[in-house]
């Protein structure tokens, strides 16, 4: 995903967009969640995490770059 792709996610994303911009594969990405060592903070919504996308930010070190232009 290009940045401004990342930059214009909603508040949350599935774990298979998180997924594909930190680019891991599907497998791998619920591993990580499923022991607490996904690279940003998920939300647990049923059986179905959610991605954080402001955690999403931090992790790449978007959040800072997002008001500069």
């Amino acid at each position: 995903m290009s940045r401004e792709e990342i930059l214009s996610l909603p508040p949350t994303v599935d774990l298979a967009t998180g997924n594909r911009v930190f680019g891991i594969g599907r497998s791998t990405g619920y591993t990580l969640a499923k022991e607490g060592r996904y690279p940003c903070k998920l939300i647990r919504v049923g059986s179905t995490y959610r991605v954080v996308t402001a955690d999403l930010h931090r992790a790449l070190d978007l959040a800072t770059a997002q008001g500069a232009a």
